[in-house]
């Protein structure tokens, strides 16, 4: 294997209608692609190529020989951040299966999950349907315009974590900086978009969500883990993905090699410093370090109270030994 070090990528920004300013101040921007195929690497030996360029080169050295057997062509999640000044279409993503049926058979699924960095009092969203619809119900309020009627609105505040499998109808509200771990994939059928004119960009896609939704898709939603200094915790684990939670204040964390996986390194709150070898990173708030599979140990040194979200395809046997929480 290579023996490559951490990287941070240049995020691709995107607008849509309800995006706020948080990301980029002064700018309207919905959503930051923070790691994706496409974004640029921005220094060290590998910069300027896309992520997708250096894993083509690269291949399980930046991957992981897990991810790489399961995904040798594709890079396979997406990490965005997400600023809602209002209310996403309501929506619901198809499974790998019902994907390649809907869409084509080079198409994937798209099971996601969130953490709420920021959230204004009485910020919430939509996840899943009220516990006495039947799908029956769910299938008939869809196709007569309804949704509202029967979904399940949860509050949130910053720290939550709600794991969105697909097949999951959801919607974010205004006021959430959401981080977003997902399949990497873009495909999303609307069923309700809060009466915004339709038009070529926002359109509906009802006979193909009535296909995809359910009702016990497995959506759940989990405060954040009362952590001390040093501990990580898992806050979404599934085949597609694994997301943990380190805080930070005075101790350091320290990451194993990975040669299963690559892992993303995003700061949630705080500011720390990645130091791997000879190598010293700063990383600020919503900032991002790419740690491919072949670099060697890392440790996460706080500057001052800190909390990283570390996302892989799958943790490291030693990483873990040390979830705490």
């Amino acid at each position: 294997m290579d023996n490559l070090l951490p990287f941070k990528l240049i995020p691709e920004y995107r607008d849509y209608v309800w995006g706020g300013q948080r990301l980029r101040p002064g700018q309207k921007t919905a959503e930051a692609w923070v790691v994706y195929e496409n974004d640029l690497i921005a220094e060290g030996a590998l910069a300027g190529q896309t992520l997708a360029q250096a894993m083509r080169q690269h291949g399980a050295a930046l991957l992981g020989d897990l991810v790489f057997s399961q995904s040798p062509q594709r890079f396979p999640l997406l990490v965005k951040l997400l600023d809602c000044a209002d209310w996403l279409s309501v929506q619901v993503h198809p499974d790998d299966v019902q994907a390649q049926q809907l869409e084509g058979k080079s198409m994937t699924g798209k099971t996601e999950a969130w953490h709420v960095i920021d959230a204004l009092p009485g910020a919430e969203l939509i996840a899943g349907v009220l516990p006495t619809v039947s799908q029956e119900n769910l299938l008939q309020a869809v196709n007569e315009g309804r949704v509202l009627d029967v979904v399940q609105r949860l509050r949130v505040q910053a720290g939550d974590t709600v794991y969105v499998p697909a097949g999951t109808i959801h919607a974010l509200g205004p006021g959430l900086l959401i981080y977003e771990i997902q399949q990497a994939s873009d495909l999303t059928y609307r069923i309700y978009d809060w009466d915004r004119p339709l038009s070529n960009g926002r359109v509906l896609h009802v006979e193909k969500a009535r296909r995809v939704v359910r009702v016990d898709s497995g959506t759940f939603h989990h405060p954040m883990p009362a952590l001390e200094d040093g501990q990580r915790a898992i806050l979404a684990a599934g085949v597609q993905f694994r997301l943990d939670l380190l805080t930070l204040q005075h101790q350091s964390g320290l990451l194993p090699s990975g040669r299963r996986s690559f892992q993303t390194l995003t700061v949630v709150e705080g500011a720390v410093e990645l130091l791997c070898g000879q190598q010293r990173m700063c990383l600020d708030r919503l900032e991002t370090a790419f740690i491919p599979a072949a670099s060697a140990e890392c440790v996460v040194q706080p500057m001052k109270k800190s909390r990283v979200l570390l996302a892989a395809v799958a943790m490291s046997e030693e990483a873990s030994k040390t979830i705490g929480g």
